[in-house]
């Protein structure tokens, strides 16, 4: 009977949504607000009938929908579009999240709701809803413009940020004090998984998809992909971050393959389903009772999130160069929330310390807001126009000297050069160290099981510790070498730039080896220091480290040439992906 209510509800759910969107196309509206007002329909709110019997197998199937929306965005962002709006994402989504947690903490005290309350609103208010942004920019063909592009990169830093807010949430709710620490600490590890993630993957996806390819069957490409995408977001999941973000970053991973077009054509049609089914159950949420019940709060924090968002991310993305009207676009276009929201909601009744009303009310906001974003990203230009209209000539010219003004402190000629090599070199240590700390927090993570695989030929833990380390640094060796190396090249250039023959005379070279020489040395201690404190749990004895370090010595002088030779292939390897990848992205 199970399997006949199920499908009965599929049914349901894709008839009364083909028909909906039907209407919606005819009359040139969203098809996202189609989807809603279907599961509003639907749903068991709305009289004279419940049509859908199972709502726990409609939910499953929405977070199939979630992932294949993030995971359909990976595949269309490439990492190079993420750098080139680096600076506007970064501090649109810092100013946005600020002011909605200020915001929605606000509206909850003047509602005279209890402080819990009113931070849980302020943190539901403070995440844009990636999917709904995604859907509406498709189905308004605005993808490829430059502030969709914005768009989805505030989004990214959004989606990371928001893990940290959950993190904060849920140290508040437990102990009712803030455990900074604790969230940084969750923000870095966050940071560092998707670094090894993205290096290793775009070692190792693009070439066992171009494996796939060459047996010329869509089945079996499509397959392959399909298994990637929910076994990334599963390991996501079992590592505590959101599948959200695990769909997403696997997706801009294959996005560097040279498959890219025909994966994006074997997944839209299993995407448009399940996309349309969790837009189906968000309508299924929506219940009229509470609507009327809470309909000034309901309208009011509406509104605050409209208004809000399209201060804070347009004046963000102005602060960081953009014209007037791309930033308005970028603005109106982020004003709605949604599955972030439900999950800090959720959250605040899981932990029992928000009132039973807050959820619903979420869901409502939601609800509204969703329905507004296309109109919002439809009506940005013609607003901007007459914005610009109204505003006195005083006020736009400061405008114009602020916009010239950034771009003159931009380092031009041969110090922009040098800034780039700069960046550059940075980048490279960055991710060669960001790779040896994974190794050595997998190496503490999977120590007991490796501890237990080792238990018959050696029983002292020590010796086990010693092993476990050792190990992790014999595979680290590769990228602290060229860590090393990397740093000598920063440590000879800026000593070429900030010693000057006139300031140190007859003795400007060797005051140069000697800053070229200690800089590599300093930060390599302090890099050894590091890891001995975040491998603390496997850390042998100081003698057996003193053994593991002669050996590693030793291996360093008969091996340099060839792990620099390992290293130097792995780069080769991954920098041919990418061009590869933004070969193909170019259309």
């Amino acid at each position: 009977m199970h399997a006949i209510s199920f499908i009965q509800d599929l049914a349901v759910i894709m008839l009364i949504a083909g028909m909906v969107t039907i209407l919606c196309h005819r009359f040139k509206q969203p098809v996202v607000l189609g989807y809603i007002i279907a599961g509003f329909i639907i749903g068991p709110h709305t009289p004279p009938f419940a049509l859908i019997h199972d709502e726990d197998t409609i939910k499953t199937l929405a977070e199939l929908g979630v992932i294949f929306l993030m995971f359909c965005l990976g595949l269309e962002f490439s990492l190079r579009k993420l750098f080139q709006v680096g600076a506007t994402a970064f501090i649109a989504a810092f100013l946005e999240i600020a002011l909605m947690i200020w915001i929605g903490y606000q509206i909850g005290q003047f509602f005279a709701w209890s402080n819990m309350d009113s931070l849980f609103l302020g943190a539901i208010l403070a995440i844009s809803s990636t999917t709904i942004i995604v859907k509406a920019l498709g189905d308004l063909k605005m993808k490829q413009e430059r502030f969709a592009q914005l768009i989805f990169g505030v989004l990214i830093v959004e989606d990371i940020l928001g893990i940290g807010i959950i993190a904060l949430l849920s140290g508040i709710a437990v102990s009712g004090a803030v455990e900074t620490g604790e969230v940084f600490a969750t923000v870095g590890k966050l940071s560092l998984f998707m670094i090894v993630a993205l290096v290793i993957g775009i070692l190792l996806v693009p070439r066992l998809l171009a494996y796939v390819a060459q047996f010329e069957s869509n089945e079996m490409l499509l397959i392959t992909v399909l298994g990637l995408c929910f076994g990334f977001s599963l390991l996501v999941v079992k590592l505590e971050y959101s599948m959200v973000l695990g769909a997403f970053l696997i997706g801009a991973i294959m996005a560097e393959s040279r498959q890219l077009e025909q994966i994006e054509r074997l997944v839209e049609p299993v995407r448009d389903l399940f996309s349309a089914i969790f837009f189906v159950a968000i309508g299924l949420l929506i219940d009229p009772a509470v609507l009327v019940e809470y309909a000034w709060p309901i309208a009011l924090i509406t509104l605050a999130v409209i208004l809000g968002k399209v201060i804070s991310c347009g004046t963000g993305a102005f602060l960081a160069g953009n014209d007037g009207r791309t930033s308005l676009r970028v603005g109106m276009g982020l004003s709605q929330i949604g599955e972030f929201s439900f999950i800090i909601a959720a959250l605040g009744v899981t932990l029992q310390v928000t009132s039973e009303f807050l959820y619903p009310v979420a869901v409502a906001v939601s609800a509204l807001t969703t329905l507004s974003t296309p109109y919002l990203i439809r009506a940005a230009d013609p607003l901007a126009l007459r914005l610009a209209g109204w505003m006195p000539d005083n006020l736009a010219r400061v405008f114009g000297l602020y916009g010239d003004w950034l771009r003159s402190i931009q380092p031009q000629g041969q110090s922009a050069l040098l800034m780039g090599m700069i960046r550059k070199i940075l980048l490279q240590i960055g991710v060669n160290l960001a790779l040896v700390v994974a190794i050595f927090l997998a190496s503490a993570w999977f120590a007991e099981s490796l501890a237990g695989y080792l238990q018959p030929w050696i029983a002292q833990g020590n010796l086990q510790k010693a092993l476990i380390w050792g190990g992790a640094l014999l595979l680290s060796l590769p990228f602290l070498i060229a860590a090393y190396r990397k740093l000598k090249a920063l440590a000879m250039l800026l000593a070429e730039l900030g010693v000057r023959p006139e300031q140190a005379g007859r003795h400007t070279l060797r005051v140069r080896r000697a800053i070229a020489e200690l800089i590599p040395l300093l930060s390599l201690a302090g890099i050894l220091v590091l890891l001995m404190g975040l491998s603390a749990s496997i850390l042998p004895t100081i003698e057996l480290l003193v053994v593991i370090g002669v050996l590693a010595a030793g291996l360093i002088a008969l091996l340099w040439r060839w792990f620099i030779r390992v290293h130097t292939r792995m780069q080769v390897a991954l920098m041919e992906t990418l061009e590869q990848g933004s070969q193909h992205n170019g259309h």
